[in-house]
């Protein structure tokens, strides 16, 4: 039976984990009814249920778990559950109104509360149905050392009608090296430790020029906006808000930089309008965003580890003008590109993944809320396939992605774009941020405003 070793990022976000602050990223995906041309009717609740489990049951990812092993010293592998019951990872609820989109995000927040269970492969899906023969909708939690959004969209890949193998059928996996049986432990190669000491020392040493810019960059007095470093209840709640993506194109077009830095001032001056309706004052510098980049080469295979690094950006709330916040952004963020994701401040990620196992095993959970001294909040794009896509022959109409939160945090914001439009998840700690609402509001304000000046 194959095996392999976590990761170093894959084990950071593994031990990172605690009951208050779960590690599992998310998407809510909303299906239409099959369209009556379809020339077959409609799957019900059951047979959507029965398609989800199958479909799952066949991507490989999926049955995999953390287990322990004895070297290297503080590691993990991933190995195949023998034991992989699908039923006990696909759950269908049912919504009591009819209003499936509100009552499916209402729920989700909730959802997204509740840690994945450790001892089994770290992921659920909920199928949210309504009405029958009505819309529905499917939340889906991995863990985040399971997958990164890359990964995701890949594992996604394995359950959409377009691009999903048959029922039963399993998806074909590169040959691995070969790894522990269940119930032993993994031994390294021999022949291998000479190679692996020398890529740990010479990791290390990368590792030390990343620790400076990171330790250069923290703040021993973060002064953001006091909502988003409230005290964490473990509550969760999620926030939707849809953009058209033309909109945001024609503000880059009219402000210059990309889409992205459109995004980031979006939320910039969506914070902005949210503070100042709740009355809290303005900081002159900050809220500090982690904008987390894919070091996955343009075109090249998912793969199985995460590849990630991240930029750390100012958000300008202070900035009065629209424009000029975008301004901000765009330099901002030019800035950090030309230092390179390998080397910015930002670059947690990859000192994470130049740490020994042990390392992670005993220092990441003591590090955890060291996260508050570099960053206040995420704010992350997810790609998604341009194709469209659909389930059971029902048409994905909506997908908001959802991001964890970290230690210190009580607020997460990612995007992604589909059918031409750009769907915004905002996860918050519900106690912390209750009026999400209005803060999804500020985002629709913040991008008709841009539009209006740039136009």
């Amino acid at each position: 039976m194959s095996s392999e070793l976590l990761a170093p990022l894959d084990l950071a976000f593994w031990q990172l984990e605690s009951t208050g602050h779960p590690m599992h990223l998310g998407a809510l995906a909303l299906f239409a009814p099959a369209p009556a041309s379809a020339g077959a009717p409609a799957p019900d609740g059951d047979a959507v249920l029965e398609l989800l489990a199958a479909r799952a049951a066949a991507v490989r990812r999926l049955r995999m778990r953390v287990r322990d092993v004895l070297l290297p010293v503080g590691g993990a592998v991933w190995a195949v559950d023998q034991d992989f019951d699908v039923t006990r990872h696909v759950h269908r609820l049912r919504l009591p109104g009819g209003d499936v989109t509100a009552e499916a995000v209402a729920l989700a927040g909730e959802l997204m509360e509740r840690p994945l269970e450790r001892g089994l492969p770290p992921w659920e899906m909920f199928l949210l149905t309504g009405a029958p023969d009505g819309p529905f909708a499917v939340l889906v939690k991995l863990h985040h050392a399971l997958a990164d959004g890359m990964r995701a969209v890949a594992i996604g890949a394995g359950i959409f009608d377009e691009i999903a193998a048959p029922p039963g059928a399993r998806t074909a996996a590169r040959p691995r090296r070969p790894g522990p049986a269940p119930g032993r432990m993994w031994y390294p190669d021999p022949r291998r430790l000479i190679g692996f000491a020398r890529d740990r020392i010479d990791g290390l040493g990368r590792a030390v020029g990343v620790g400076a810019s990171v330790v250069r960059a923290s703040r021993l007095d973060p002064r953001g906006l006091p909502a988003l470093t409230a005290a964490p209840s473990g509550t969760r709640r999620l926030g939707t808000a849809v953009l058209d993506l033309e909109d945001v194109r024609h503000i880059r077009r009219a402000a210059g930089g990309t889409a992205n830095d459109v995004l980031l001032a979006i939320v910039a001056g969506a914070l902005r309008r949210w503070a100042e309706q709740r009355g809290e004052p303005l900081p002159a510098a900050g809220p500090r965003a982690l904008v987390p980049v894919s070091r996955r080469r343009p075109g090249g295979p998912p793969g199985s580890a995460n590849r990630l690094s991240a930029y750390l950006l100012e958000l300008p709330v202070a900035e009065p003008d629209p424009l000029a916040r975008l301004r901000a952004v765009r330099t901002a963020m030019d800035r950090n590109k030309a230092a390179g994701p390998l080397r910015g401040a930002g670059a947690l990620a990859v000192l994470a993944d130049q740490l020994p196992p042990l390392a992670h095993r005993f220092g990441t959970p003591l590090a955890s809320g060291a996260a508050r001294m570099l960053f206040d909040i995420v704010v992350t794009s997810v790609p998604l396939p341009r194709s469209a896509l659909s389930l059971g022959g029902c048409p994905l109409s909506a997908i908001y992605p959802m991001a964890p939160l970290a230690r210190g945090q009580a607020l997460a914001v990612a995007l992604t774009t589909y059918g031409g439009r750009v769907q915004v998840g905002l996860v918050a700690d519900g106690k912390a941020v209750p009026d999400l609402d209005r803060l999804a509001a500020g985002v629709r304000e913040e991008t008709a405003e841009l539009l209006a000046l740039a136009r």
